[in-house]
């Protein structure tokens, strides 16, 4: 039996060639972003997403960290990356975290329980801070300008970085304190969220935000109602104050604020910007970074067959 002899070799040369290629393309696929765990303990070990925009000079990047949304029972950190890839096409750095889903298996609404609801706002918070002291800690690795940190979320994801951004961090911390006692965010961008009481926003911590809602939302209220418009009576009944009473009472403080009201929208509003429209956070990001100071209502007819 004669075998051929004549292109061994070069089969085995084309097969490294294409092996060398498909490990570049792969390379090249996770270079995307980096998985980094910002906190572990003993019992939890929690991760985010770091998006870079390509370093150009020494000059150092605004960055965001996003929180997704799920009500603290789903959702991942995944649920930033369409909002981290065009952050960075503009220069602008994003890290998305996970965070403990306490409520995962537990009652979110009427039905649940009052303590357990603001616990899971609380340990979100908490987590979120430590993210946010963690990317500080790297600041010089990662070119991050850590006067110019923004934190965004969506739903629940609102609702957490509007309690990281305004509450008594002293008061409401779960672990070690990590950040600066005199720390405060650049700005908040929060798509269909609330927060329990508007005076956790002061002359002292008010920042620049970014809120947008749909006005017939039926879980966070757009104004001043309930969460999910309990009765009163439930178990689950929980004060909240939505993006509309937000925004009016940042501008009655002389701060600085977006309102965009999606009229007849509903809680699907809450990833208009995140998902798609990501144009809209740039353009506020950068008007900040230019310490533009302004009050804008804009108001829009959702289109909710899109």
């Amino acid at each position: 039996m004669q075998y051929n002899t004549k292109h061994p070799k070069p089969t085995l040369k084309r097969n490294v060639i294409l092996i060398v290629l498909h490990l570049v393309m792969a390379i090249g696929s996770t270079q995307e972003f980096e998985t980094l765990t910002y906190f572990e303990n003993d019992t939890i070990s929690l991760e985010l997403d770091l998006f870079l925009p390509p370093i150009k000079d020494s000059a150092k990047t605004p960055l965001v960290i996003y929180v997704h949304g799920g009500g603290f029972s789903t959702g991942s950190k995944k649920g930033g990356h369409l909002l981290a890839k065009h952050l960075v096409e503009n220069n602008i750095a994003c890290a998305s975290i996970d965070y403990t889903l306490y409520m995962e298996n537990k009652d979110f609404g009427c039905n649940g329980i009052l303590a357990e609801k603001i616990k899971a706002i609380q340990i979100a918070a908490n987590q979120l801070w430590h993210a946010t002291a963690f990317l500080i800690e790297q600041q010089d690795q990662f070119h991050i300008d850590a006067k110019n940190i923004f934190i965004a979320g969506s739903s629940a994801g609102a609702e957490t970085v509007l309690h990281a951004a305004f509450w008594d961090r002293k008061q409401m911390q779960l672990f070690e304190p990590k950040l600066a006692p005199d720390f405060l965010f650049k700005g908040v961008i929060s798509g269909a969220g609330a927060i329990m009481d508007l005076n956790l926003i002061t002359t002292q911590n008010h920042i620049p935000l970014f809120v947008f809602h749909g006005d017939k939302d039926p879980l966070v209220p757009y104004g001043v109602a309930a969460h999910h418009y309990c009765n009163p009576n439930a178990p689950g009944w929980l004060m909240f104050f939505g993006s509309h009473a937000i925004a009016n009472h940042i501008q009655e403080l002389g701060g600085t604020s977006r309102l965009m009201t999606y009229v007849g929208g509903n809680h699907s509003i809450a990833g208009e910007h995140f998902y798609k429209k990501q144009e809209a956070v740039v353009n506020f990001i950068a008007n900040v970074l230019d310490d533009k100071r302004f009050n804008e209502h804009q108001i829009i007819t959702a289109d909710l067959h899109k």
